[in-house]
């Protein structure tokens, strides 16, 4: 699948060839049959809301790593956590 140049900031000029699983190829076929538009707008538009949100994400992952890393923060044990929280059900369920 070829994808058209992107047309924002620092993107690029040529289109892209894109290759796709086939599960996949067939998922955009179809939505491509659902919705009357061709796949190449489907994947720029979904494409348009994932790079911000992974962005967004990444930014986030690397603050809380900056954090845990200056002493800001101090990691937790997951086991003491969830059985923290598993005594804490077991006490609301008792006064039940």
């Amino acid at each position: 699948m070829e994808l058209p140049a992107y047309r924002g900031g620092l993107g690029y000029s040529e289109p892209m060839e894109v290759h796709l699983a086939p599960e996949l190829q067939a998922k955009i076929d179809q939505w491509v049959m659902e919705t009357g538009l061709p796949a190449e707008r489907l994947i720029e538009d979904a494409l348009a809301g994932y790079v911000p949100a992974l962005a967004q994400t990444r930014e986030m992952l690397d603050s809380r790593y900056d954090d845990l890393k200056s002493g800001r923060v101090k990691p937790i044990d997951g086991e003491a956590f969830f059985e923290s929280l598993r005594q804490q059900e077991d006490e609301v369920l008792k006064r039940e």
